[in-house]
C-alpha cells in the first residue's frame, strides 16, 4: 500500500509530462492530481485500522496498530520526502526520468472492455465461490492451535538444534505442521502442536510428549533425549474470543467503509461495489484454504497468522478499489456534459489506471513470492494467503467492484424511469 502512493504520483507525473508540460509544472500538477486518490484510499484503510483496534483483541489490535503507524509514515514519506527529492533535483537543473524506453508505452492507450464482459467474469467468480462453499461445508478447514487448542512444550538440548530441522522431523511423525521457534537460548525450542487435541484422556498428554521427545532425539546432535523444561495445555476458549472479535471488527470496518464512500462519492453504489469486492476476496481465500488443505505440501491451517493475512489483504483491496473509484469520479466529472454511456466512462477510467494497477500489483506480488519461497515454513501459509489475496484483490477492483457499480446504477435508473412512467399513468 505504501508503494501504491508513490506509483500514483509517478503515473500522474508521467501523464503530465506526456501532455507536454515542463518538468517543474508536471511535478507540481502530478502531486496535485494524485492527492485525492491517495487521501481517499489511505483514509479508508486508516478508518479500517481504527475500527479493528477498537473492536479487535490480541493479534488483531497488534495488526491495527502496525497498520495505522504504517499508513501515517508511508503517507508522510510519499507526499513530503519524495517531493523534497524532486524539488531538490529541479533546483539544481536536473530531471528524473519516470520510464525507460522498454516500458514507456506499456499499457498506454489500452482499450480493454471490462464492463461489457462483466457477466462472463461474474459467472467465473460465482463458480469459484460455489466450489469453495461446497468445500467449506463438506470438508471444512484445518484449524491451528490458536483456534482448536493444543499442547505447548519448551525443550532443551545439550547443543543448538535448528528450528526448521525440528519442525520437519515432527511433521513427518505427527502429520501436522507444529509451531517451532527458538525459546531464549539457541539450544531451547518452544513447540506447539494440536496433535491429539480432541483426546481428553489422562494418557493423551504423555503419548504426545513421548512422540515429541522421541522424534527430537533423532535429530539431537549428541543423540540424547531432550529435556522438557515445562509444558502447558492451550485452551481453545481464547481462540473463540479472537474469532468473535475478528468477525465484529471486520463487520464494523465494512460499515464504516460504506458510509465513508457514500459521503465522498455521493452514491451508495460505490460502497456496495467495494463491499462486494472485499467479500469476494475473503471468500476466495477461504475457498482456497479449504479446497487445498492437506493437498499442498505446507500448512493451510486457520490461525492468527491467517487472520493477519486476511486483514492485510482487505486493506490492500480497499486501497486498490478506492483508487479506481476516484479515477471514475474524475472521468464522470469530465464527461458529464458529453452524455456518454456510464459503461464507456468507467471503461475509460479503468484503462487509464491499468498501468498503475499492474505496477502496484506486480511490485507487491514480487515481494510476496520471495517471502513465500524464502520466508520459512512458519509463515508460508501467511505469505500464501497474502499472495493469493493480492492477485484476487487486483482482479476484483477491475472485474467485480466497478461492474457492480454499473449494474446497481443502471438498476436504480431503470426503477426511477418505471416509477415516473407509473406517475404519468
Amino acid at each position: 500500500m505504501s508503494v501504491d502512493a508513490n506509483v500514483l504520483i509517478y503515473e500522474r507525473i508521467r501523464e503530465e509530462l506526456a501532455a507536454g508540460k515542463g518538468y517543474k509544472l508536471a511535478i507540481a500538477d502530478g502531486y496535485k492530481n494524485a492527492y485525492s486518490a491517495i487521501i481517499d484510499s489511505n483514509v479508508t484503510t486508516l478508518l479500517t485500522g481504527i475500527i479493528l483496534y477498537i473492536f479487535g483483541s490480541g493479534p488483531i489490535q497488534g495488526f491495527a496498530t502496525t497498520l495505522v503507524i504504517g499508513i501515517c509514515t508511508s503517507l508522510f514519506s510519499a507526499i513530503f520526502i519524495t517531493r523534497l527529492v524532486f524539488d531538490g533535483f529541479a533546483s539544481r537543473g536536473k530531471e528524473m526520468r519516470f520510464s525507460i524506453p522498454l516500458t514507456a508505452n506499456v499499457l498506454k492507450g489500452s482499450n480493454f472492455d471490462f464492463i461489457n464482459q462483466r457477466r462472463r467474469f461474474y459467472i467465473v467468480s460465482l463458480i469459484i465461490i460455489a466450489a469453495g462453499l461446497v468445500s467449506m461445508f463438506t470438508k471444512g478447514f484445518g484449524f491451528g492451535v490458536d483456534f482448536e487448542g493444543g499442547r505447548s512444550y519448551v525443550v532443551r538440548f545439550d547443543e543448538a538444534v535448528p528450528s526448521d530441522k525440528a519442525r520437519q522431523a515432527l511433521y513427518a511423525e505427527l502429520k501436522q505442521a507444529p509451531d517451532v521457534k527458538v525459546y531464549g537460548s539457541s539450544n531451547q525450542l518452544q513447540i506447539t502442536t494440536d496433535f491429539m487435541v480432541e483426546d481428553e484422556s489422562t494418557t493423551a498428554d504423555s503419548i504426545v510428549a513421548n512422540k515429541v521427545l522421541t522424534e527430537l532425539a533423532k535429530i539431537s546432535p549428541d543423540g540424547k533425549m531432550p529435556e522438557i523444561l515445562f509444558s502447558r495445555k492451550v485452551e481453545p476458549t481464547v481462540a473463540n474470543d479472537i474469532k468473535e472479535s475478528a468477525v465484529l471488527s471486520i463487520v464494523f470496518s465494512l460499515l464504516v467503509l460504506f458510509l465513508y464512500l457514500l459521503i465522498r462519492f455521493r452514491k451508495w453504489q460505490y460502497g456496495a461495489g467495494a463491499i462486494a469486492a472485499l467479500a469476494y476476496v475473503v471468500l476466495f481465500i477461504l475457498s482456497i484454504f479449504s479446497i487445498f488443505n492437506g493437498i499442498l505440501p505446507f500448512s493451510l491451517d486457520i490461525d492468527q497468522s491467517f487472520i493477519a493475512a486476511i486483514l492485510t489483504v482487505v486493506g490492500y483491496a480497499i486501497n486498490d478499489t478506492v483508487v479506481i473509484f476516484d479515477r471514475i469520479r474524475e472521468y464522470l466529472g469530465f464527461t458529464r456534459s458529453k452524455n456518454e454511456e456510464l459503461s464507456t466512462v468507467i471503461n475509460n477510467a479503468l484503462n487509464s489506471t491499468l498501468s498503475r494497477t499492474v505496477v502496484t500489483g506486480l511490485s507487491t506480488i514480487g515481494v510476496l513470492i520471495i517471502l513465500f519461497i524464502f520466508g520459512g515454513e512458519i509463515i508460508r501459509g501467511f505469505s500464501f494467503a497474502m499472495l493469493i489475496g493480492v492477485i484476487v484483490g487486483t482482479y476484483t477492483s477491475l472485474f467485480v467492484a466497478s461492474p457492480v457499480v454499473v449494474d446497481l446504477t443502471r438498476r436504480v435508473a431503470t426503477d426511477q424511469m418505471a416509477a415516473k412512467a407509473e406517475e404519468k399513468k
